[in-house]
């Protein structure tokens, strides 16, 4: 992928709220918090799908970086003490295939990344060893070209959403184990969304608030990248699975100018005090 940079990058901001369904920049501080320009031992073309995660005494980011030259994704790191003032720290992983949405946990006393990997024919499981810089993969958690695997934990039990139309992102499937490595298996109501591009693709972690849980989606069905959607999860088993879009959605969408006038696609959320939430979230800049 050589030739000119894009001039209407992604970049990665942070927004702050009450809770996960509202959502804004905020006024002491400036945004975006992550640029290509920030990133120092590659080309990188734009960064995009932040995820971050609280561990020991800081906060961590990871992040897709589109490598210019490469034409791929990789994945990479930027640390803060406070989640206020962020400093990039370098690629931490790379491989011949295309990555992006770094999904970043913990369990079990370590910390593990499910990118996705569709290219490499699965949905890949890593795990840090040492954190945050080296990542070594686990296993094949399943077959297949699926785009933005998100895993998250409910009663006792292991679920997966990921979209299996990469190409035309109107489709969600589901898929849930008993442990981390599996066996996973789609669930019987899946595909949940079939033919609809504006609430299919997967566009964060799924978050617990107030003792229910909510799916953030992408909503691709002007273009790709117009905003993020967000649905209450009101029924979830082993049988059966139910959900509603919020009031409040759609909870991100273009501003209209500046780092995210044209779009955002993304938001991964994380209560830090009580009626204090913090996202990282990501936007596309007008040309």
């Amino acid at each position: 992928m050589t030739g000119p940079l894009p001039d209407d990058p992604w970049s990665i901001g942070l927004y702050v709220g009450p809770d996960p369904l509202h959502l804004a920049a905020p006024r002491d501080r400036a945004n975006p918090i992550m640029t290509r320009e920030q990133v120092t031992d590659i080309p990188a073309a734009f960064v995009a799908d932040p995820f971050l995660l609280p561990h020991r005494d800081g906060w961590h980011l990871f992040f897709e970086v589109l490598h210019h030259e490469r034409g791929l994704g990789e994945i990479g790191w930027a640390s803060s003490p406070d989640a206020v003032a962020w400093s990039y720290q370098g690629i931490v992983l790379r491989e011949p295939f295309h990555l992006s949405y770094p999904c970043v946990f913990e369990h079990g006393g370590e910390v593990f990344m499910v990118p996705e990997t569709l290219d490499a024919g699965a949905v890949r499981l890593y795990r840090a060893d040492p954190f945050p810089a080296r990542w070594v993969p686990v296993a094949d958690l399943l077959q297949g070209r699926l785009a933005d695997p998100t895993l998250f934990r409910f009663e006792g039990r292991w679920w997966m959403y990921a979209c299996p139309a990469p190409s035309s992102h109107d489709a969600l499937s589901l898929f849930f184990a008993d442990a981390l490595a599996g066996p996973w298996h789609e669930h019987p109501a899946s595909p949940l969304i079939a033919g609809d591009r504006s609430r299919a693709r997967p566009g964060g972690r799924v978050v617990c608030w107030d003792g229910h849980l909510y799916r953030f989606s992408q909503d691709c069905g002007p273009r790709y990248g117009s905003g993020v959607r967000v649905f209450e999860i009101t029924r979830l088993t082993l049988d059966d699975y139910a959900e509603r879009e919020c009031a409040e959605s759609p909870i991100l969408g273009p501003s209209g100018t500046g780092w995210n006038g044209k779009g955002m696609h993304h938001v991964d959320a994380w209560q830090i005090a009580p009626d204090h939430w913090i996202a990282a979230v990501d936007g596309i800049r007008i040309k």
